[in-house]
């Protein structure tokens, strides 16, 4: 059986370092691919961040180290690997860039991330892996792609390697000063036009220009990137690449998110034994203080509030949805502003209501679990995964229609009641109050009706079985041009 091969590359990765969507997908899709066809084999490499370190440090083995130039710098790079569900991990060691706490939002970002970029070819060296295809992802690892291309194939090295890149979120677009060019990622300004954009260096819009494919993690949001409103100011650049543009919607990991064994919840249960389901809710009552009534609709949000997540929107209906009889819980931490808008609201402080300014895993399943509808009123999302996850504990989503959200849930009333949710068009409290209402008076009025749309909801595929068909289909289609 012939092998392909697939170098993953990404800023983070679930089960190692987590910041974002991002690392679920890392996480999973490597393993999807793997588990859909034998015959292909992929691998991850990852910086090897202090919280890696310090968590899997005595389980590393040593693979190999050397050095690679930086525009003038020279840099160590070390290789270190672990073998975990099946797949290959493999870390970059290099202290001065790694040894330190967090993943982002350091003063030398672009630097650190083009020095791990650059790391990708020496890896393949010293691992002795060289990929059919390399899957970079986001703008931390958009120069691998363009490394490829402008340094490497141009010179007539590497001409068999393919390469895909992933854009999870366009508005983080990897942007600096035109010095970044030659001072810091070491490439001539004759091709300064490839990764130039309104006069800085851009990225993603250079990954865009050197990579053989684009994906990004719904069909939706593949469109919305293409207008002004969601681009962020690449929508020419996106327009221009569009044969090369796909979208994918992304998955989630059964495995880790399965109410049937979840050990964080009260009472494990599935679609058919989903009268089990409300224990959890009881429990999640009981230990938030809030009224033990299992008849009184609990309307729940995870998230980071930010105004993307549309977290002020919830603010504003929050009174509404007390009117209606619903206890109100939301996990999630985020910007001050927001944050302060909710300390402030007359309605956040009710009975009936719990904000918990937290980052909590295991409070985030029992939510899931306890919880009878849940909110996910974006702004804007590229693909979401707390529907999906929602949709599998039986916890009913309302969303706005974009993105990832519009991909996955269809309106209750909309699809003759057929739906596996509540959408919403308009980015505004009124729409996310309505169909939030329409939810909670169908809990409360026709209880068997609600029941059989939350199993619909659990019933929905949202496994990344079939998202890693489709990447597998567009890898082949794509090695045989």
């Amino acid at each position: 059986m012939k092998q392909t091969k697939i170098l993953f590359v990404a800023a983070e990765c679930a089960g190692f370092a987590v910041a974002g969507g991002l690392a679920d997908v890392a996480g999973s899709l490597p393993k999807a691919i793997m588990n859909a066809n034998k015959s292909f084999k992929v691998k991850v490499v990852l910086p090897l961040y202090k919280k890696i370190m310090d968590e899997y440090g005595k389980k590393l083995k040593f693979v190999g180290c050397g050095n690679i130039d930086l525009a003038w710098r020279s840099q160590y790079v070390g290789v270190f690997t672990l073998k975990k569900d099946g797949v290959e991990y493999y870390f970059v060691d290099n202290k001065y860039y790694f040894d330190r706490e967090g993943l982002y939002g350091h003063y030398d970002d672009g630097e650190k991330y083009a020095y791990f970029s650059k790391s990708i070819f020496k890896v393949m060296e010293i691992i002795n892996f060289y990929p059919n295809i390399i899957h970079a992802n986001d703008w931390h690892t958009a120069l691998v792609n363009i490394y490829l291309d402008i340094l490497y194939k141009k010179e007539g090295k590497y001409m068999d390697i393919k390469s895909v890149f992933t854009i999870h979120n366009i508005e983080y677009q990897g942007v600096f000063g035109m010095d970044f060019l030659k001072d810091v990622i070491g490439i001539d300004k004759r091709y300064a036009e490839i990764l130039e954009y309104n006069g800085l260096i851009n990225l993603i819009k250079g990954a865009i220009v050197c990579s053989d494919l684009v994906t990004t993690v719904s069909p939706r949001y593949a469109r919305e990137i293409s207008t002004a409103v969601n681009a962020y100011g690449l929508e020419n650049i996106i327009r221009l690449n569009l044969q090369k543009l796909v979208g994918i919607i992304n998955g989630i990991d059964y495995n880790l998110y399965n109410p049937a064994d979840d050990p964080a919840i009260k009472a494990n249960y599935d679609i058919d034994s989903f009268e089990k389901k409300v224990e959890n809710k009881l429990a999640l009552q009981e230990e938030l203080g809030l009224q033990i009534n299992p008849d009184r609709p609990l309307v729940a949000c995870i998230s980071r509030l930010v105004s993307q997540k549309g977290m002020e929107l919830v603010v504003e209906a929050m009174q509404g949805f007390i009117d209606l009889g619903a206890q109100v819980v939301v996990l999630g931490t985020g910007e001050m502003r927001v944050e302060e808008a909710f300390r402030n609201s007359y309605a956040c402080k009710n009975e009936n209501v719990r904000i918990i300014f937290a980052f909590n895993s295991t409070l985030a399943h029992k939510i899931y679990a306890g919880s009878d509808i849940f909110m996910m009123p974006s702004k804007f999302e590229p693909c979401g995964l707390s529907q999906m996850i929602a949709s599998r504990y039986g916890s009913v989503p309302v969303v706005r229609a974009t993105g990832g959200l519009y991909d996955t849930i269809a309106d209750y009333y909309d699809n003759n009641r057929e739906g596996n949710g509540f959408v919403f068009k308009h980015f505004n409290s009124t729409g996310l109050y309505n169909k939030t209402r329409e939810a909670i008076e169908l809990f409360k009025n026709d209880r068997e009706a609600f029941t059989k749309l939350a199993k619909n909801c659990m019933n929905k595929d949202f496994s990344w079985n079939a998202s890693a068909k489709q990447y597998i289909e567009l890898f082949k289609n794509l090695l045989k041009k």
